[in-house]
Formats: C-alpha cells, structure tokens, sequence
C-alpha cells in the first residue's frame, strides 16, 4: 500500500512506514526504481505484426477493431479520440533503461477511445467537489483500527499528532544523498496537506487552476469519473495513446532523449538535493506547457503520475505473452507483488516531475509503476477515457 505516515523503527534504525487510508510511496515503487535491468529477449516481440502477414492467426473478433468514432458521436469538450489498432506494449529493445517489470513485451489490440487531452486539472476537481460535496482520502479522519489490520501483527500505534488528516509532500535535500533507497530523506508527512492544500496549511491552489489535481487517491478518481460518466484508462489504452504509432519509441516524442527538458517536466540536475529547472519548472507545471504526442495529448511523459484501472502483478507481462494477441486486456485479476505483499496496488503510468534518469527514469512510454489504491501524493494525478458506447447509454 502506499504510505500514509513515515516514521523511524526501532533499533536497526531502518524506515518503517505505516499505510492507510491516504497517502504516499510504496515500498514496492522504490524497490522497483533500483532493480538491474535485465537483458531483453533476443527474439523481437514485434516479429508477429511485422511479417509478411501480420493478421495471420488472428481471430475476427481482434481483426475488428473499432478505428473510428460513429458519426453521430462528437468528440467530447477537451478530449481526442485513439483510433483503435494493435501495437506492443512493454519495453521496446533499445531502452537501457527499462526495468524487469516492463517486460516482456507483448502484442495487444486495442478499441478506439476518446482520452482527455490532459491530466485533470483542479478547476475540474473544484467543480466536481462543488456539485457532490465530495471529500478526498487525505481529508478524512484517519481509522487507526483499520490502518493496523494491513500491518504486521503487534505494530505500534503511532502519536495521535501524527494520525491526523494529511499527506507527505516532497522536499528538497540540503546535502547528497548517497542513499537512493531511504526516500524519507525526500518525504516528510504533512498535516493538513490535500488537494486543496498541496504543499499543507497555508498553500493553495488560488492562481492554479489549470494545474493538475494532486493528492488523489483511486477512490477520488473513480468519484470523479462516475460524476463526469467517464473512467479510468487501462495499462494497455495509456500506453497505447502514450506511443500514438510510434512503435519504436522510448519517449512519447520519439528516441531523442536530448529533447526531454523541451518535451516534458521532469528533474534535472542532481536528485533531490539540485534542480536546474531546465525545463522551466521545479515542481508541478500547469497542463499543456510542453508539446503534445502525436495524438494530441499533453504530459504523458513526467509532470504527475496518472491513475490507471488495472490491478499491479509482477507476472501479468509474462503470463499476457503466453496469451498472445489480446483484445482490450483490463490486466490481471487480482493484484501480486511480493515487495507489498498485504496490500492492493494499481498500475500508475508517466511518472513525474521527481523523475531522474539516475532516480526514476519513469518518463518512458513503458515505464509503470505500482500505487496503492488507497494512498496518494503530491505527483500523482489521473486522466479519463469514454468510449463510444458509454456516451450512447448516456443519451
């Protein structure tokens, strides 16, 4: 689960955290950002799609692919549409930097969609909160008879001070830190932080209407999309508008990663102690600051991690290529990761502004990572898809 509070254990003097009902890191996102990349599959992943008949083998049903909207449906307000086809998601060959859980890939086929052009914003969290007087995760009152059900047995309770309604939030470091591993040197539990109050009592979000929604745990998101009648992408629908027909890519702009102060808002400089700004922000940068992909979507590369609907499990890419080619996969049935063993994890996809080719390097289109579903922070936020059918029940 991803972590609410943050706290220093006993005598090893090693980090504990303790998870509920709100916020921040998984223990698993970190394991994960430091395991070695293994060596990808000699065999090319794409041979199937590319061979001389690429839809050999495959069933009617995968061959008809919904490609284009129906005429009588517009494009809703603020959204694009994906024309339906088949790609490879995962990590493509040439990227160093992918890691094991990006592989391997695998062939997928995929439904049109219309997908919001950027993440959502908090003008379009307020307006949801003003009509359904919803409260987030990290406003509520916090359970601990529930936090101790998903920790070890005879863990302690924390202070009261520290059980309060809050998030963690990032900060910087004064000095380097030779130690990746310890990310409390980064977080630090605050009091009061919330969508509303991103950095804790006395910030706002006043001047930053078009900035992406943060501190959202899955619950909200899903409030919010019941409310817009809309829901989360799938794994293989973000990656899929991510790469927008570029099979080869590593980046959602192409291979040129001399382009990624230009194309995204990530960390340059030494992580967490420096950031150059290079890419014109420190923190979170309002929606549409960089170029779109060649779909028309904005940030699917850095600035906040984006909510998706599949579960999180260490073998789903490997038991998905044993399927072959899927049709609108909706990932695994349950969630599996033997670093988080007691707790449910979603797959997040694009990483973020704390993004560092030496830290996360998550930027990438097949970068993903696992996020408790009842925990948020300040770098992760959501966008929405409908499909075609979803607006015709509507009507």
């Amino acid at each position: 689960m991803v972590l609410r509070i943050l706290y220093n254990k006993t005598r090893n003097n090693m980090i504990n955290t303790i998870p509920n009902k709100s916020i921040l890191i998984d223990t698993s996102m970190i394991t994960l950002l430091f395991i070695s990349c293994q060596e990808f599959s000699k065999k090319d992943p794409e041979a199937s799609m590319t061979s001389t008949n690429p839809e050999a083998g495959m069933s009617q049903e995968i061959l008809d692919l919904v490609k284009e909207p129906p005429k009588d449906i517009a494009t809703p307000e603020g959204m694009v549409w994906i024309p339906g086809g088949k790609f490879i998601q995962g990590a493509v060959e040439s990227d160093e930097m992918a890691m094991p859980h990006e592989k391997p890939a695998h062939p997928v086929a995929v439904d049109g969609f219309f997908m919001d052009k950027t993440e959502v914003t908090n003008a379009e969290y307020a307006k949801f909160v003003e009509e359904t007087g919803y409260i987030t995760v990290a406003e509520r009152d916090i359970d601990w008879g529930e936090i101790k059900k998903q920790l070890p047995p005879g863990t302690p309770k924390p202070p009261d001070s520290i059980l309060q309604p809050g998030s963690l939030v990032f900060r910087k470091t004064k000095e380097s830190v030779p130690n990746l591993y310890d990310y409390s040197q980064w977080w630090k539990w605050e009091t009061g932080a919330n969508w509303r109050h991103p950095y804790g009592p006395g910030s706002t979000i006043e001047g930053k209407e078009n900035f992406p929604v943060v501190h959202i745990a899955l619950e909200d998101a899903l409030a919010y999309t019941k409310w817009a009648g809309r829901r989360l992408p799938t794994e293989a629908e973000w990656e899929y508008a991510a790469r927008a027909g570029q099979p080869q890519a590593r980046f959602s702009w192409g291979n040129d990663e001399a382009e990624l102060a230009a194309r995204a808002n990530t960390w340059e400089g030494e992580f967490p102690t420096t950031n150059s700004r290079e890419d014109g922000f420190e923190q979170i940068a309002p929606v549409k600051s960089y170029p779109p992909n060649p779909h028309g979507l904005y940030d699917m590369a850095g600035n906040v991690w984006e909510w998706t609907q599949d579960w999180y499990d260490v073998n789903f890419y490997q038991d998905a290529l044993k399927k072959g080619m899927m049709k609108n996969p909706q990932g695994a049935e349950t969630a599996y990761n033997p670093n988080n063993p007691r707790v449910n994890e979603k797959v997040i996809k694009g990483g973020s502004f704390l993004c560092h080719a030496f830290y996360c390097a998550s930027y990438r289109i097949s970068a993903r990572m696992a996020n408790s579903t009842d925990s948020a922070q300040e770098h992760l936020g959501f966008r929405t898809v409908v499909t075609p059918e979803m607006i015709s029940k509507d009507r």
